[in-house]
């Protein structure tokens, strides 16, 4: 095995690194060595071609320098330059560990400073009269609707929809134990009118397919398991031309609009950090810079010296 397999395989089966980041790295590493061995090698896949000897001595702190230079040169955001930074830093560290290299060539390389982002989250009101209709009686219109519900009222991963089990929802205990980033167990209680709209959409789910194709909680039209792609697709179709509903449309907009409401009527960030399955605190605060520019905006808007420029 490849030193780049290699790697691949310890963050995928020791570090549990989610599909979408093992491909970022993976990504990021071909491209690195794409781009040092320009002269010899056109595609990403004939970096598996190259000596383990070449790979090796192509990790030195000026060829990292340049690799990042042309990339912030033709165009590449800080925040994906740091991604590839981060990439590159574990693959040495990996190999580190393995005593092939001596030192970490990307610890002597700079990152470029990123521009905090607030994350866009949507106003309570519009989701409100969203929420207020009706599932509907076709399972097709139940799934769709209470995919955005359950998205909204838990704060779950798009990751985490999609891999639903009907097992994860205890009825008993009005919650759901999935299982999320770094196969973290998390428990999420289900509200009283979101546990009502699921009952029925199990009862409806269980009469489309009798039997069960599979234990997948949400199903396709087809009875499959639910894709990534998928869960983007409901969002958007359900809440498109939603009046008042400003900016991207997206589950993970969701989320932030969950994070952000929870925040607003007084919910305790450890138990917002503890429901968003987040590693540490520092991600859920976050938050608080939207509750204050909210804040900011009811004060410029309603206190009267405010009005008058006092």
């Amino acid at each position: 095995m490849g030193i780049i397999e290699s790697y691949m395989e310890y963050i995928r089966e020791q570090k549990r690194y989610s599909l979408r980041t093992q491909q970022l790295y993976k990504s990021a590493i071909e491209e690195y060595y794409l781009y040092i061995y320009s002269d010899v090698i056109g595609k990403k896949e004939e970096v598996y071609s190259l000596p383990p000897d070449e790979l090796l001595e192509a990790l030195t702190i000026p060829n990292v320098r340049n690799f990042i230079a042309n990339a912030t040169q033709g165009g590449l955001s800080a925040r994906s330059v740091n991604l590839q930074l981060s990439a590159l830093k574990g693959f040495c560290r990996h190999l580190l560990s393995r005593r092939l290299i001596t030192s970490n060539p990307v610890d002597a390389v700079p990152r470029p400073k990123e521009e905090k982002r607030l994350p866009h989250f949507f106003r309570k009101d519009p989701l409100d009269e969203y929420f207020s209709m009706e599932l509907g009686e076709e399972y097709s219109r139940m799934r769709d609707k209470l995919i955005v519900m359950l998205i909204y009222a838990t704060g779950m991963r798009r990751q985490e929809v999609a891999s639903l089990e009907v097992g994860m929802f205890d009825q008993g205990r009005k919650l759901f134990k999935i299982i999320g980033k770094g196969d973290k167990e998390r428990e999420i209680p289900v509200v009283g009118t979101l546990f009502e709209k699921i009952l029925l959409y199990l009862h409806k789910r269980k009469e489309e397919f009798d039997p069960e194709p599979c234990n997948a909680f949400f199903l396709t039209d087809k009875g499959a398991p639910l894709y990534l792609n998928f869960v983007n697709n409901v969002v958007k179709k359900e809440l498109a031309g939603i009046e008042g509903l400003e900016g991207k449309i997206s589950p993970h907009v969701l989320r932030h609009s969950f994070a952000t409401h929870l925040l607003n009527d007084g919910a305790d960030l450890n138990s917002i950090k503890e429901v968003l399955g987040h590693s540490s605190l520092a991600a859920t605060q976050v938050y608080t810079h939207n509750s204050f520019e909210q804040l900011k905006k009811i004060y410029l808007t309603a206190h009267p010296r405010a009005k008058k420029g006092g």
